[in-house]
């Protein structure tokens, strides 16, 4: 036996009939709890025939301007599935049908996608799962700028066929110095599969055994490169490599060596490695996978690798990833000489990898622009973040919230530094509010730690507190609305369990 809650304005009654004149009733036997029915909010007469009837009729709903218009900006389906949804609340008696309407335009998302933005309180600068890098207002606006009709391969004082990616490449080559040329592929795992395919099939990959890493979501870069049709000679064991262990291993069969930086992991203790600078004294190229973007140092992570000092140290080659450290759109990077680079650009395989128009001019207005989100977050001083931190917590105090303003640690992410750490700020919330604000129309993940909701202020740019702020006053009414339905739904069984 079923025991429903009342609706509002509507007390609950027992044995309540039916509209059409059906008896609900049955034979119980005298240990069957009572029946408890509520009024639904269809009608005087608590019969949901009468609010069936009341669900606004789906043309009416998607005749309505508010809905008419959001059809030619997000499809009809998208709008008539919104609308589905919204009847079905009609229909259970939790909205009123002059509601409808309204409720559907309320809850249309504002593209046709269904990604969604989030706003990033991890503390984690590189956010694998959040889509990486943010992108800089000016690569924003180059990607919409092309996304018509552009001259991406052709070139408008000749009227004939231009190179791909031009001036993309130019913004790498000139950021680069060391670079002779470059070439842009669809991602980091993607540079290493071309170079690996372009120059290694059916010869040998020389790479140290403690730098077969594994990357994300499982994939392994030793499984990229055997997938190639390229042979491994590992040399060294996990934790030391000598020079004289590559050395010995170079012969008629080798195609290069791989040097893959360790970016997600770290080994102590007795370890040794061997640098690009000495590795370049083989008689064979040396091509270095970084993973991070950089292209140049950056005082604030001086153990992370970049492009312009390997390429100086004496790399053939150097792949990595154009939506980490550098902050760009997803991209594989390979930087380097220019007869090698032409070689892998010519390469088959290239076709396949390539980017479209919307990459690179993302890319080069990355490059070329000012300094992207992910630097400026990671350039920031703590004393910014502790005073808005400081200014959030007691704006939410205001509004009875338990917040407080807290140190916390921030890290690169992305499969970059590892081990480097940033002093932050955050704001701390009672755990709850992890759920309610991830799920909210606002979209906000933080971090649980010692038991408390942490929203840490670096990844975020200062003129996203506001919607930090209205994320989490938004969760707060979710989440006394989900106490109330509890202590509701408490009441409801302490009826079921004392009638008898």
């Amino acid at each position: 036996m079923r025991a429903r809650r009342g609706s509002p304005g509507h007390p609950a009654t027992v044995g309540a009939g039916r509209a059409d004149g059906a008896d609900r009733s049955r034979p119980t036997d005298a240990s069957a709890p009572a029946t408890v029915e509520s009024v639904d909010m269809g009608g005087d007469d608590g019969s949901q025939t009468s609010a069936r009837r009341q669900v606004p009729r789906t043309d009416d709903m998607l005749a309505d301007p508010r809905l008419a218009d959001a059809c030619a900006k997000l499809g009809r389906s998208l709008v008539k599935q919104t609308v589905a949804d919204v009847q079905e609340q009609v229909r259970a008696g939790t909205l009123a049908p002059a509601d409808a309407i309204g409720e559907a335009a309320r809850s249309l998302p504002d593209t046709a996608a269904s990604l969604r933005p989030v706003l990033n309180a991890t503390g984690v600068l590189v956010h694998t799962n959040l889509g990486r890098a943010p992108l800089s207002t000016a690569a924003v606006t180059a990607l919409v700028a092309v996304s018509g009709t552009t001259d991406v391969e052709l070139d408008l004082g000749t009227g004939r066929r231009g190179r791909r990616g031009k001036g993309a490449v130019d913004a790498l080559c000139e950021a680069v110095p060391a670079a002779q040329s470059a070439h842009i592929v669809n991602n980091g795992a993607a540079a290493v599969v071309l170079a690996a395919t372009a120059l290694a099939q059916g010869k040998e990959i020389i790479v140290a055994r403690g730098e077969l890493v594994e990357i994300g979501d499982g994939f392994r870069i030793p499984d990229l490169l055997v997938s190639t049709g390229a042979r491994l000679r590992e040399v060294g064991t996990t934790n030391r490599v000598t020079f004289e262990d590559y050395a010995a291993a170079v012969g008629p069969e080798t195609a290069f060596v791989m040097k893959v930086h360790p970016s997600n992991f770290v080994v102590r203790g007795f370890t040794s490695s061997v640098d690009v600078a000495r590795l370049a004294a083989l008689p064979v190229p040396t091509i270095a996978d970084l993973g991070s973007g950089l292209l140049d140092p950056h005082p604030a992570i001086p153990d992370e690798p970049d492009a312009q000092s390997t390429l100086a140290a004496g790399a053939a080659l150097v792949t990595s990833s154009g939506d980490k450290l550098l902050g760009g759109p997803q991209a594989g990077l390979i930087l380097g000489r220019l007869e090698l680079v032409e070689r892998l650009r010519r390469h088959p395989l290239a076709r396949a990898l390539r980017v479209d128009k919307l990459t690179l001019a993302a890319l080069e207005a990355t490059v070329r622009g000012p300094r992207p989100p992910v630097l400026r977050t990671l350039e920031v001083h703590v004393s910014e973040l502790r005073d808005r931190a400081r200014r959030l917590a007691l704006r939410l105090q205001g509004d009875g919230i338990a917040a407080q303003a807290v140190e916390s640690l921030a890290r690169i992410g992305g499969g970059g530094a590892p081990e480097a750490t940033l002093a932050s700020a955050a704001v701390s919330l009672p755990a709850d509010f992890a759920a309610a604000l991830r799920t909210g129309n606002q979209a906000v993940l933080g971090r649980i730690e010692r038991d408390r909701c942490l929203l840490d202020l670096r990844a975020l740019d200062p003129g996203q507190d506001e919607a930090l702020y209205l994320a989490v006053t938004a969760a707060t009414a979710t989440l006394a609305a989900t106490m109330a339905a509890v202590e509701g739904d408490a009441s409801v069984t302490r009826i079921e369990t004392c009638t008898s």
